[in-house]
């Protein structure tokens, strides 16, 4: 975004995933934006110490297939996906060695690795400022739009 709008002789760029500053854009030397969106996963099970099973997630972007079109967890810090399953469409494993105590019910936060996925399988996106939701926007899918 940063060198397009340097050009003298560009009136208007498309950006895209970018906005959003997505998972797939962290290793981008030249690309360093806040993450703006992101969703979380129900703890549905702990199948034994230091896994928990999440319900859904498997918000996979487009694309050849490889781990960076998968979900980044965000928080709890010292979770991961796991190198076998990863981002699942009925259920995610994640293996988590933090310190805070996690429990059925709690969520788990990712970032998706492209805009489309959450734009694609949400009809709203929640609009947060500090820990407040402070207003709803439709999504594409929320507008009755399909593009495919």
């Amino acid at each position: 975004m940063e060198s397009t709008c340097a050009e003298t002789h560009v009136t208007e760029i498309t950006v895209g995933s970018g906005f959003y500053a997505p998972g797939l854009f962290d290793n981008y030397r030249a690309f360093k934006h806040q993450p703006a969106a992101g969703f979380a996963l129900e703890i549905v099970r702990q199948p034994k110490d230091g896994i928990y099973t999440c319900h859904g997630g498997g918000y996979i972007a487009s694309g050849a297939v490889s781990a960076d079109k998968q979900p980044v967890i965000y928080a709890p810090e010292g979770a991961q996906l796991t190198s076998l399953e990863g981002s699942g469409e009925v259920q995610t494993p994640i293996v988590y060695a933090g310190t805070h105590m996690l429990r059925l019910g709690d969520p788990i936060f990712l970032r998706h690795s492209k805009a489309g996925e959450l734009c694609e399988r949400f009809n709203t996106l929640l609009l947060i400022r500090g820990d407040a939701i402070i207003a709803e926007a439709p999504t594409y899918r929320g507008e009755q739009q399909c593009f495919l």
